[in-house]
């Protein structure tokens, strides 16, 4: 055999298995527990465990974690139908650039239980600060937990969260905690009824002074989305409150989203084309 020979013999073998544990890998779905306390506006201690899903690919031995937050239905008939959070289409798509995808389904949500921990009060006195700190608070358990996985590389991570769950990412910043590099919230927000309070929700300006304060000690850079037809929050509040944040000292970038059917808010999960690019973007700007 000439070298050239063995030389062309030897890349052919290399590159068929590459290509063998390509097709090998698969993205897997995991579900434990995690045990968390939690305080609720009125003081009241909560202590149990949430059930957690996670994503990953299974040839990666060790990846980045994306912790995922869900927001929080505008109606109590909606509780009643929360499953377990899995965000499938946009979980495989955060695999695939790299990352351990964490989900926590929360306290008083789906198959976690519980009392529901993160009720901010009624529509004029509105506590917002405790509940976020409160699904903060699990975010950090998760992260905890996490150190005991062997495929996460707790050393660097982006925690993303939708909805009430973008709000968590903000407070998240704030806190600063180890290994988290980056933060996205995309429609951020609490107290909003798109049926009953459409574009209207209760005390958006509680909810700026909360941002504002976030903005005074978050040191981690952040991207926030929201959608111009945004039937929880309207077209102009988020702007207010993104001003508040970054005006205080926040690092954050927003990125206004086009219209979506007859209600922006989800276009998390229903609109990836209008975002993906910016969050990519954003990915690498933090060292991914």
């Amino acid at each position: 055999m000439t070298d050239a020979w063995a030389s062309w013999v030897g890349l052919f073998t290399v590159c068929l298995l590459a290509a063998s544990t390509a097709a090998d890998a698969a993205v897997v779905e995991d579900v434990f527990e995690v045990p968390v306390t939690v305080r609720t506006i009125y003081d009241q201690v909560s202590t149990q465990n949430i059930q957690v899903t996670s994503w990953r690919d299974d040839s990666r031995e060790k990846a980045p974690f994306l912790i995922l937050n869900h927001g929080r239905p505008a109606s109590a008939a909606n509780f009643a139908k929360m499953g377990r959070q899995r965000y499938t289409e946009n979980s495989r798509y955060f695999v695939s650039l790299g990352f351990v995808v964490l989900i926590p389904t929360r306290v008083g949500y789906g198959p976690s239980g519980g009392q529901d921990v993160e009720y901010s009060g009624t529509c004029q006195g509105k506590i917002y600060e405790p509940v976020f700190r409160a699904a903060a608070t699990q975010t950090l358990a998760v992260l905890d937990h996490a150190k005991t996985l062997s495929y996460v590389d707790v050393s660097r991570g982006v925690v993303v969260g939708q909805s009430f769950g973008g709000a968590t990412a903000v407070a998240i910043a704030a806190m600063n905690p180890p290994g988290v590099v980056a933060a996205v919230n995309f429609a951020g927000g609490s107290g909003g009824d798109p049926d009953n309070r459409p574009e209207n929700p209760c005390r958006p300006d509680l909810l700026q002074k909360v941002f504002a304060a976030y903005g005074k000690t978050a040191k981690v850079p952040m991207l926030w989305f929201y959608s111009e037809n945004d039937r929880y929050w309207g077209k102009f509040l988020p702007s207010k409150w993104f001003d508040a944040f970054v005006s205080a000292g926040g690092q954050a970038s927003l990125v206004q989203l086009p219209r979506y059917k007859d209600d922006g808010h989800p276009s998390f999960t229903g609109n990836h084309a209008a975002w993906s690019a910016a969050f990519e973007e954003f990915l690498k700007k933090a060292g991914f």
